[in-house]
């Protein structure tokens, strides 16, 4: 039997999820920051692995982060949304966390995030 091209990379970026979440794990102290890129949107979530909480969340979608946007996939709106992250991280008293990026290569919108968020005073 043939298997689906997409079958074989969807299965290939599960075995490479499972093996970075072995290594990254957040806790109260130092969250683990995850970061979710589609095609018209980036997402963002502050998850504490110990209970299981999700502390602070941004995405290009809220009205506030697109209203100052031209376009919400762009690298703009990843610098946007690292600022907005980074805001919200240090009004809950939390400047520490882990940097989970998935399976996405560290370049174009999610380093454009990363590198936001650190100017703006959240350490990785």
């Amino acid at each position: 039997m043939i298997t689906p091209k997409y079958v074989i990379k969807k299965t290939k970026k599960e075995r490479m999820r499972k093996s970075i979440r072995k290594i990254v794990n957040g806790t109260p102290e130092k969250p683990r920051m995850i970061v979710v890129r589609s095609n018209k949107y980036l997402y963002t979530q502050v998850y504490d692995d110990t209970t299981g909480n999700v502390l602070a969340s941004a995405s290009t979608l809220e009205k506030d982060v697109k209203a100052q946007l031209k376009s919400t996939k762009d690298k703009e709106a990843a610098k946007a949304m690292g600022k907005t992250i980074a805001e919200r991280l240090k009004n809950i008293n939390i400047l520490q966390v882990v940097f989970d990026r998935n399976t996405y290569p560290f370049t174009g919108r999610i380093k454009v995030f990363a590198d936001s968020a650190r100017e703006n005073g959240i350490i990785f």
